[in-house]
């Protein structure tokens, strides 16, 4: 019998670098990588004509909106932006409208999700009211719980070391991660009455409250939590050497933690913030050029386990408000961390196998997604073809998301994802999605727990 599909003329990502072969896809799975003379014949067959093949990148960051928020972005062009950056899976965050907390708003997103997305979606759920509830949460296929420090967004009251202990020692039974927003309340919110005390509306100012005291503060509470529970600590968007110091520490100490950092800390500063004001504004905000060189360093080293973009889209307008108070924070990033990072690779400041490492391998780990994140036989075929040598400026205004907005804008990036495939299925080809909504698959839960 013949094989679905060979993609023949490959370069291919491999963990013993590149080999020129071809893929045969049966079953939406990789059935074997060889000199197409090897492979069994196929239904189909497309040429991809010496480009490089990563495996599809898995996004654990990623806000697509919808339900109440459709307006700012919906489950079809979130996914879309996804499909359009090389991005096969994302895990979708929690502060939706409604809060994604229980089993049946769960089950109320994914339903809605089913019809529309073109590449697969796991959920994050904030933590119940009842954390008896957690259990059937992950058995309804929550792939992680999100817990925001800076705000309350859930069940839990997060001034409550012992509420919070509680919810991770339940969390820890079901073998799903916590994921961490780490920035102190307290010290934002002390930052910032002083500062509209004084009258201050402008971008520093949200520098000055969200500093990098709060992230730090957070991030050794959080620490702190790990230490007395067995929970997977995964903290988020991390933006300062200062508190990526104390994570290395506790990874060093034999804590179970992993980190992310963002492409936005890695290649903006609070320069671009006071530059492009509140279009660049983001939580955790944009650090110093020291920060960015030490989130750079990290990463490089293998330290950084996963970058993700925290893709946040807003309507344009909420972004360009009077005060800074009123801005909506955020930025979309789909469609832009792929041809950033290859533009890193191709200066040769940045390997293919960390990119490979950071934005596919260790993120299917953490979350456990099962048959994901390498290219080997008998993985799911979630792949990205990439020509290295297109250069092109980022224009936002042809971005899939509705977000329509880039601190990138008019950047110059060298590497560009022009074929993804989803579970062997071509979903975007040369910039237009080619899938039909649905296409792309729910991740209800990590397969292996």
């Amino acid at each position: 019998m013949p094989v679905d599909l060979i993609l023949s003329n490959a370069k291919i990502y491999s963990r013993k670098g590149i080999i020129e072969a071809s893929i045969a896809i049966d079953e939406s799975r990789i059935f074997k990588i060889a000199k197409e003379t090897n492979l069994p014949t196929a239904s189909g067959k497309l040429d991809l004509k010496g480009l490089l093949v990563l495996p599809g990148l898995i996004d654990s960051h990623v806000h697509l909106r919808d339900q109440q928020l459709a307006h700012k972005e919906s489950f079809f062009s979130g996914t879309a932006a996804a499909a359009a950056g090389g991005v096969t899976t994302v895990i979708d965050m929690p502060n939706n409208k409604p809060v994604t907390m229980s089993s049946k708003s769960l089950q109320e997103r994914m339903e809605i999700a089913q019809r529309q997305t073109v590449v697969n979606v796991g959920f994050y759920s904030a933590f119940p009211q009842n954390l008896s509830e957690i259990h059937s949460i992950v058995e309804d296929g929550a792939v992680a719980f999100k817990l925001y420090l800076s705000q309350k967004i859930g069940g839990v009251n997060i001034e409550d070391d012992e509420a919070l202990l509680q919810a991770f020692d339940k969390v820890s039974e079901t073998k799903v991660p916590v994921g961490v927003h780490a920035e102190d309340r307290e010290t934002i919110e002390k930052g910032k009455r002083e500062l509209l005390k004084a009258k201050r509306r402008d971008v520093e100012a949200h520098l000055e409250a969200r500093s990098h005291e709060a992230e730090r503060k957070a991030i050794q509470r959080t620490v702190h939590l790990a230490q007395r529970t067995s929970a997977h600590v995964h903290l988020c968007h991390l933006s300062t050497a200062a508190g990526l110091r104390d994570v290395l520490q506790a990874k060093r100490d034999g804590l179970s933690i992993t980190c992310e950092v963002t492409p936005h800390h890695l290649f903006l500063s609070s320069k671009h913030l006071k530059q492009l004001k509140t279009l660049a504004l983001v939580n955790p905000p944009l650090r110093t050029r020291r920060d960015n060189r030490a989130l750079w360093d990290a990463l490089r080293r293998g330290r950084v386990d996963a970058v993700s973009t925290d893709h946040a889209p807003h309507m344009i307008e909420e972004k360009k408000t009077d005060s800074v108070w009123d801005v909506k924070p955020g930025i979309p990033g789909l469609e832009t961390m792929l041809p950033l990072l290859l533009t890193r690779v191709n200066e040769g400041h940045l390997s293919l196998s960390i990119l490979a490492r950071a934005t596919s391998e260790r993120p299917a780990k953490i979350f456990n997604l099962k048959d994901r994140g390498n290219l080997v036989e008998g993985n799911h075929a979630d792949l990205v073809a990439i020509d290295m040598k297109q250069e092109y400026k980022i224009d936002s205004s042809r971005f899939h998301s509705k977000a329509k907005y880039s601190p990138f804008d008019g950047w110059r990036v060298k590497g560009k994802p022009v074929k993804t495939f989803v579970d062997g299925n071509l979903v975007m080809d040369e910039g237009e999605i080619v899938a039909e909504p649905g296409t792309g698959q729910i991740i209800r839960r990590p397969e292996s727990s």
